[in-house]
């Protein structure tokens, strides 16, 4: 990043609700490596861990964004207890004289509720709502109490993360709910915004590809030095892409003057990376839907034969 990128987002505020780890956190530390103050929330502290017990947490988030370049805040928060996010708000409207640029719906848990073997009318209740709570719920309440800070300057932008940018089925009925409701959400918060004549705040969704994430490399068990060896295990794991590859397509729309075109639509890391000209930090320009679409055909052609 040379120094105009680097400076490109310098006096914004952002809000990355989910920053502990994965895409969360990816997206936090460009945001900063751009220059903007960003308040980093999660469940998980040093002192405390959430039910999906893994190591990162949001102090860790906020200092890597830090030491890029910006501003990182730790704020732990419960994104499906309005009390929390409510209190957040607050806390960045105090701060910031009211100001918040940026706001990142990336809230999901749902990394031990997922189920792949049985067919809706075979699914676990208990399971499937508490996921629709945590990806679906939260980002509402989210917005419910960030976007009134946006409302108050008419200006600024709401982004969902999301998986997939089509509305085909993902194998999961409550999985598919959440993942194409979160691609509902910014179409629903969009139109809602156009009819309230706020043409200057816009709300999109984006996907990425298949993610490099560090709870998907403790799957394969790899590193990022030696991803390449969980190719062994799953094929698809070939086209995959670091957490940076979205963080990166995120600052790119947040700097993009003519962001409102995207209004309500869902974009993918690698569409975003041909348009914007941005790389992984690898090197590499990983094109998860042109290659997911090969694979696919060359499974099909094999079954036929």
């Amino acid at each position: 990043m040379n120094q105009k990128q680097a400076q490109s987002l310098a006096g914004k505020v952002a809000v990355v609700a989910g920053a502990t780890r994965g895409a969360g956190r990816a997206i936090a530390v460009e945001l900063g490596a751009a220059g903007a103050t960003v308040y980093c929330t999660g469940r998980t502290t040093r002192n405390q861990r959430s039910d999906i017990d893994r190591a990162e947490t949001i102090e860790e988030t906020a200092e890597l964004v830090t030491a890029g370049g910006g501003i990182g805040v730790a704020v732990q928060v419960d994104h499906s207890q309005p009390a929390q996010v409510e209190a957040l708000f607050t806390r960045v409207a105090e701060e910031q004289d009211g100001r918040l640029d940026i706001l990142i719906n990336d809230i999901w848990g749902g990394e031990h509720l997922m189920d792949w073997e049985h067919p809706f009318w075979q699914m676990d209740l208990e399971k499937a709502f508490t996921m629709i709570e945590r990806a679906i719920f939260t980002h509402m309440i989210t917005s419910r109490y960030g976007v009134p800070l946006l409302v108050a300057r008419k200006q600024g932008l709401i982004i969902e993360i999301t998986d997939g940018d089509t509305w085909t089925y993902r194998g999961s009925l409550a999985y598919d709910f959440v993942k194409t409701g979160v691609m509902r959400l910014a179409l629903a918060q969009a139109g809602d915004l156009t009819a309230h004549g706020l043409h200057d705040i816009t709300a999109l969704a984006v996907t990425p590809g298949f993610l490099r994430s560090e709870q998907m490399l403790d799957h394969f068990g790899v590193t990022e030095a030696t991803w390449r060896e969980g190719i062994q295990q799953d094929p698809y794991f070939a086209e995959s892409e670091t957490p940076h590859y979205l963080g990166r397509a995120i600052v790119a729309l947040a700097t993009d003057p003519n962001i409102h075109d995207k209004h309500g639509k869902t974009f993918a890391t690698w569409t975003l990376s041909e348009e914007y000209d941005f790389q992984d930090v690898d090197g590499r320009r990983p094109h998860w839907g042109r290659f997911f679409a090969e694979m696919q055909a060359k499974q099909s052609q094999q079954q036929q034969q």
